[in-house]
Parts: structure tokens; C-alpha cells; sequence
């Protein structure tokens, strides 16, 4: 915990200063253009691999960068998805997979997941993906098929299509190498 505080004391010392004036603006508006669903390992970090500031992302983080296909019991992932769509008009949606996932793993893997019930219930939103995947334990591939999975899902939820059907967003796919820092687009090939 010490490391966090001394975090926040370095923020107030050395970063918010230099970005008082952003975060003065910040405190009125709220506009990110990209809404950016990734997952939540440690190593994948939204602002620091796109270079962006604060207010330019708006960011869901799951395991797996899951994301449920739409039902209308509501949760936070959804509403989230809405308020960034349907309030806040970002433009862009990004869902972003990275190598060595270990949800991905789990599921490449077929590791036993009985003590982790919780876990194992979330990830049975990427079945489609391990349906799409051709070998089993291809972990990079598995990758790949969850990020395109994740983005179908995505379609799926009302604020989304509408705003695909008017032209109002874009979906991407990428895949992030942490060893190498590299982003692949998946979408990229697609849209060709």
C-alpha cells in the first residue's frame, strides 16, 4: 500500500501541476471520443499503450475483455456500454485482447476452474470464441477469435446497433503483444 501512496503523492507533486489546466477543463467536460473495452490484467494498461490523456478514453475493463452479449436485466457492463454510446456519442469503440491472457489460457488450456466458480461462470461468455478456434490450446488464436467474438457480442446491444446503423461509431479489434508493445488491428483486414 505504501507504493500507492507514494504514487498519489508523486501525482500531486510532479503530474497535476503540469496538467492543472486539463484537469480544470476536466472538472466541466466530459468527452472522450473512444470508448475502449480491455481486459483488466495488470499488464495492459488503455492509457499508456494509445498515448492518450485523461478524458480521451472511456474505459471497461473485464477479464477476458468479455463482453455479454445484450439481455435486458441491466449490469454495469452494459450500462456502461450505453452511457458511452447513447450520453456521450464516442465514436469509436475498441475491444482489445493481449497475448498471454490468462482467461484465454484457462479456456486454450482447459484448466480446471472448479475453485473459481465466479470465474468460471464469466468465462463461458467466450464460448463462441473456443467454438471459433481451430486448435485446441492455441492460446494467440483463441485470442484473436475472443476479440471478434467480443465485438459481435457488442452489436448486440441496443445503443450500439443503432448507432452502427447510423453511422455514428466504429468497431475495432485489436490484439496487444505485451512483450513487444505491438497492436495488431483485426478489424483493419475486415474493412478491406
Amino acid at each position: 500500500m505504501q507504493d500507492l501512496a507514494d504514487g498519489v503523492a508523486r501525482f500531486q507533486r510532479d503530474v497535476f501541476p503540469a496538467k492543472a489546466e486539463l484537469f480544470a477543463y476536466l472538472a466541466t467536460h466530459h468527452t472522450p471520443q473512444t470508448l475502449f473495452i480491455g481486459c483488466s490484467d495488470a499488464r495492459v494498461v488503455p492509457e499508456l499503450i494509445t498515448g492518450t490523456e485523461p478524458g480521451d478514453l472511456f474505459v471497461i475493463r473485464t477479464a477476458g475483455n468479455l463482453v455479454p452479449a445484450y439481455t435486458p436485466e441491466a449490469d454495469g457492463i452494459t450500462a456502461s456500454i450505453e452511457y458511452a454510446v447513447a450520453a456521450l456519442g464516442v465514436k469509436d469503440i475498441v475491444v482489445c485482447g493481449h497475448s498471454a491472457c490468462g482467461a484465454m489460457t484457462a479456456l486454450a488450456e482447459g484448466h480446471d476452474l472448479g475453485g473459481a466458480p465466479a470465474v468460471a461462470t464469466w468465462l463461458r461468455h467466450a464460448d463462441a470464441s473456443v467454438a471459433r478456434t481451430a486448435a485446441d490450446g492455441d492460446v494467440p488464436a483463441l485470442v484473436r477469435q475472443n476479440v471478434l467474438a467480443q465485438l459481435a457480442n457488442l452489436a448486440t446491444h441496443p445503443s450500439v446497433a443503432k448507432a452502427l446503423a447510423q453511422g455514428k461509431v466504429t468497431l475495432h479489434g485489436w490484439v496487444f503483444d505485451i512483450p513487444t508493445g505491438r497492436i495488431q488491428d483485426l478489424t483493419a483486414s475486415l474493412a478491406a
